[in-house]
């Protein structure tokens, strides 16, 4: 698939210079940034569930608890 942007010449200058420091190409690059964004927005998702889930039913087990239930001790 191919993906064309239209950057202004302060961005497209900013973009080629970080992917020069870099050592990579713009593409990867812009590919890099976009896969960071949705993995961070997709563990923002399952923090904010999994904190949902916690405050409807606060229980914490301890590193001895939890061994010992899973037989590791």
């Amino acid at each position: 698939m191919t993906i064309s942007l239209r950057l202004n010449d302060e961005d497209t200058v900013l973009f080629k210079k970080y992917a020069e420091l870099n050592g990579i190409t713009v593409s990867e690059l812009l590919r890099q940034s976009v896969i960071e964004r949705i993995e961070d927005e997709y563990d923002l998702n399952a923090y904010k569930e999994a904190m949902a889930e916690f405050k409807k039913n606060p229980v914490t087990y301890s590193l001895d608890e939890v061994e010992k239930e899973l037989g590791l001790k």
